[in-house]
């Protein structure tokens, strides 16, 4: 698989046989999973403990799902019982770390979407003594906001990954789509791409509601006959941006961040021309395998510095071989 070294490259934990678990969510990824999985390995000999997985997950993002799932595999293996809330909403993701507070976890890992509304509550974890890591989005604050390691890609980073790439193929006015206005990732992700090829565009649109997304990306392509690609920043997001070139009977060619095996499907038969990979399932499963490391010997996984998951380019000259991963619900 294609990689963009942007850094030293990143500490990578083991991965073992998964053995399923409890776990909740408010809003959004799929329903908890229970029970015994079919050739599930032992699972750590270490105390129980109890780690919550607190993320901006809105309900139908598949992205999540991945996320969630690597770290149900890591909580299996470390004798974790996980506990998985979500919510859009900054605000209600700061009760959802109060209450893992409250009920005093060993360990939180949050997404740091929206870090300010976070600072007071996470805050108190740390001054609680709650050992906190970031992961997703945040990157730039997360030591600021007491996490001891960040596993996520770097997105202006990433940004600029896949402006050289349209640069290189001659775009000239790309549409970059914003789904959540505010969030600090998807905000540098557009910058980055906006560094490289500077006539690109922002559009905002509302995520939470798809019929909307798909019906105000396509008045902005009717409106803007020049744009030559249009970028999604998520798979469901990007798969919806395909009927809106369509509808407006567009030549633009579409480019996307993030995977799910419908989009993999889609660089593999050329409608997407390609997507830049964070490795979500990587995020979730060393999220919670560091909190687990560091109550099991105090260590720190990454040295003081982010664990960078990304960002890792898929086109067509590797589509296939991600595919039967994606198909696995771990890319």
């Amino acid at each position: 698989m294609t990689k963009f070294s942007w850094r030293k490259a990143a500490l990578v934990a083991a991965v073992v046989p998964m053995m399923a678990l409890s776990a909740c969510s408010s809003t959004g990824g799929k329903p908890a999973e229970t029970g015994n999985a079919a050739g599930a390995g032992q699972a750590a000999s270490t105390p129980r403990i109890k780690v919550a997985l607190i993320t901006h997950a809105a309900a139908g993002d598949t992205f999540w799902d991945i996320v969630r799932k690597g770290a149900e595999e890591a909580s299996a293996k470390d004798n974790v019982e996980l506990l998985y809330t979500s919510d859009p909403e900054a605000g209600r993701q700061a009760q959802l770390i109060q209450q893992a507070i409250d009920q005093k976890v060993d360990g939180i890992a949050v997404t740091l979407a929206k870090p300010e509304a976070l600072k007071d509550t996470l805050k108190k974890a740390t001054d609680a003594g709650i050992p906190v890591v970031s992961l997703n989005a945040g990157e730039d604050v997360s030591t600021q906001l007491g996490a001891f390691t960040h596993f996520g890609s770097n997105e202006k980073l990433a940004g600029e990954a896949v402006g050289t790439r349209l640069a290189a193929e001659n775009f000239k006015h790309p549409i970059c789509v914003i789904q959540e206005q505010g969030h600090v990732g998807l905000e540098a992700r557009c910058a980055g791409v906006k560094a490289k090829v500077p006539g690109t565009e922002i559009l905002y649109v509302d995520g939470k509601d798809m019929t909307s997304v798909q019906s105000t990306a396509t008045a902005k392509l009717q409106a803007s006959k020049d744009a030559d690609v249009i970028i999604g920043l998520g798979a469901p997001f990007t798969l919806t941006l395909l009927k809106s070139v369509t509808d407006a009977g567009s030549s633009a060619k579409v480019a996307s961040f993030d995977l799910n095996a419908d989009l993999a499907q889609k660089i593999v038969d050329g409608a997407v021309l390609f997507t830049v990979d964070q490795q979500p399932w990587l995020q979730g499963y060393m999220a919670v395998d560091a909190i687990w490391q560091n109550k099991r010997g105090g260590f720190k996984v990454g040295g003081g510095q982010s664990v960078l998951t990304g960002p890792s380019i898929v086109d067509k000259s590797n589509a296939a071989d991600v595919l039967k991963f994606a198909q696995q619900g771990i890319r």
